[in-house]
């Protein structure tokens, strides 16, 4: 289950050197996240107003490989690895070209109103093949 979206390198994307800025790949992976879920038929927005919880990043364990430019045209990949309980762990890339410039493992927790984790949405756990918890 592995989802893929292109990002442009802008001139504001990029350091003195003209790379891009290291924090800036976590954008880029940020919107990758929530272009996969919304692939997944899924609406943040409702299913927070519904009262099934956020996405807050847990961990991010990234690596840098290679740099990318102004003007390259990048394609961002995010795949699901696991989940329990109220995490989520998936598998991001950075890429151009097919070449892997940057990679992350992130773990997403869900988090309720009170900001406490509460277990993952079902409408998401039918997607990854998870058991939905009992209805409350």
């Amino acid at each position: 289950m592995t989802h893929s979206i292109p990002i442009r390198v802008y001139y504001e994307d990029t350091d003195l050197a003209g790379i891009v800025y290291y924090a800036n790949y976590l954008k880029f992976i940020e919107r990758g996240r929530s272009e996969w879920v919304r692939a997944l038929g899924l609406d943040q927005a409702a299913m927070k107003a519904a009262g099934e919880g956020v996405f807050a990043v847990r961990r991010a364990v990234a690596d840098y490989r290679a740099p990318a430019h102004f003007d390259d045209l990048l394609d961002v990949t995010t795949e699901y690895l696991s989940h329990s309980g109220a995490r989520l762990i998936l598998r991001q890339q950075v890429l151009r070209g097919g070449k892997c410039l940057f990679e992350a493992e992130v773990t997403l927790v869900c988090l309720g109103e009170t900001g406490r984790p509460q277990p993952l949405p079902r409408a998401l756990l039918a997607h990854i093949g998870g058991n939905p918890p009992p209805k409350r």
